[in-house]
């Protein structure tokens, strides 16, 4: 008889949020919570602070990290000072991100990980005191990017993983951990689609579950993924109502010439991370002189405005509250104020789904492809499980209604579902069939 392991961690790593669950023995999954002053919480915001501290002689002498609620904290409190960096899986697969310089310091993406697990393991508190040398992560069926790089994901997240203290790193899909999680409720073999919509990726597996002697057995049939989700709808939303209004489309002089502003400057909001870096890039200098030759000077003030007071968080917090209302109302009004600047209008959903058409027509290729490789029909599938933010989204859900219908369809646990599953998945008795390790380069 193969025994349960004593203590399994499953870690849910999202572009959006971390959450961490644990099993002991053969008991169920718990989630790992987070106390703080307005009470514990379970979704551990993936987002990272730096703040240098001053010496006596003017100069910055500690620079202080924090990460979670407690980042946005730090954030709120010293927005000018302070370098907020959210999102940051997203560039995971990135081979053109290699480092970032923060408070003259260098960064690679493995040591914002390390970082970021590091105080999320402080702020575990004593459920995360001492922990088992393995662990399960999550991860997208494909990474964002337009071009993203498995391997050195991979790889990177290795080196931050480790550096929390494991010494076993396996990898388990995201929805397969989304399915583990939907299965405990199922009294009768099923075949199941799970999908699960992130931040930055989009992801569908399906799974058939039979029970065997009491004991419930899988098999995974399929699975594929998309790198667009939340993100890529925040985008759209940006690139409609507020990039226009911080210079986009607009005009500047070069001698007698009249030429349109770079689109670079407004791509950057197509990644939350990205935003946060453009702040320091060498772009910025030339975005302060197009201030001065620019048809429409107020939209470029601005936009150095929204870069230089860091009113990113912000944003992200107007484009939120959009898509939130939007999912459950055919119009709603768009605010965005922060410092001087106030961006104001009605958007109706029919708007918003325009909008996002291109990344609901992704969404629709990656689960046809998932039913093709699995070699079933929509009939096939017996239930249909939901889970992740932009599974709110009404024309998302339309995707799955058509095929399916509304009797199969569930959704629920959208923050803990993956991390419960990753724990499960890790006290299997065949973790190969679940998991895999990094392949990582000789």
């Amino acid at each position: 008889m193969t025994s349960v392991p004593q203590t399994t961690i499953g870690i849910d790593f999202g572009t959006t949020n971390t959450v961490v669950s644990m099993t002991h023995g053969d008991g169920p999954a718990t989630l790992v919570r987070f106390p703080t002053t307005g009470g514990e919480i379970f979704a551990f915001r993936s987002a990272l602070s730096f703040h240098a501290v001053m010496g006596a002689n003017g100069r910055p002498n500690e620079l202080v990290t924090e990460a979670g609620p407690w980042a946005i904290e730090a954030y709120v409190e010293d927005p000018l000072e302070t370098r907020f960096i959210q999102s940051f899986k997203t560039f995971a697969a990135s081979a053109a991100f290699t480092e970032t310089k923060i408070l003259n310091k260098r960064y690679l993406f493995e040591d914002l990980l390390a970082d970021f697990l590091l105080k999320l393991k402080a702020h575990g508190g004593p459920a995360m005191e001492t922990l088992p040398p393995r662990v399960i992560v999550g991860r997208p069926v494909t990474f964002a990017g337009g071009n993203p790089d498995e391997t050195l994901a991979l790889t990177r997240y290795e080196a931050g993983f480790r550096r929390l203290g494991f010494t076993d790193v396996r990898y388990a899909y995201e929805p397969v951990g989304a399915a583990f999680f939907f299965a405990r409720q199922l009294r009768q073999d099923a075949t199941v689609l799970v999908a699960d919509f992130g931040g930055g990726t989009s992801d569908f597996s399906i799974v058939r579950f039979e029970r065997d002697a009491g004991k419930l057995r899988s098999t995974a049939l399929a699975r594929s993924g998309v790198g667009v989700a939340g993100d890529a709808f925040d985008y759209r939303i940006i690139d409609q109502l507020v990039s226009p209004e911080l210079g986009k489309g607009s005009l500047y002089k070069a001698f007698d010439n009249r030429l349109p502003i770079p689109q670079r400057y407004y791509t950057a909001f197509a990644r939350w991370d990205q935003l946060a870096l453009l702040r320091a890039s060498k772009d910025m200098r030339d975005i302060r002189a197009l201030e001065r030759t620019a048809m429409e000077p107020e939209k470029i003030a601005r936009l150095i405005e929204v870069l230089d007071d860091n009113h990113g968080y912000a944003l992200y917090r107007a484009v939120s509250a959009l898509k939130e209302a939007l999912s459950s109302q055919d119009e709603a009004t768009f605010r965005f104020e922060a410092g001087s600047v106030l961006i104001e209008k009605t958007v109706r959903r029919t708007d918003f789904e325009g909008w996002i058409a291109p990344e609901l027509k992704a969404i629709e290729t990656a689960v046809d492809q998932a039913l093709e490789r699995s070699g079933l029909g929509p009939n096939g599938v017996d239930r249909v499980f939901l889970t992740g933010g932009s599974s709110f989204v009404p024309a998302v859900r339309q995707i799955f209604l058509r095929r399916f219908g509304t009797a199969k369809i569930e959704s629920g646990g959208e923050f803990e579902s993956i991390a419960s599953g990753l724990a499960l998945i890790g006290r299997e008795p065949d973790l190969d069939l679940w998991s895999e390790k990094a392949r990582l380069p000789a």
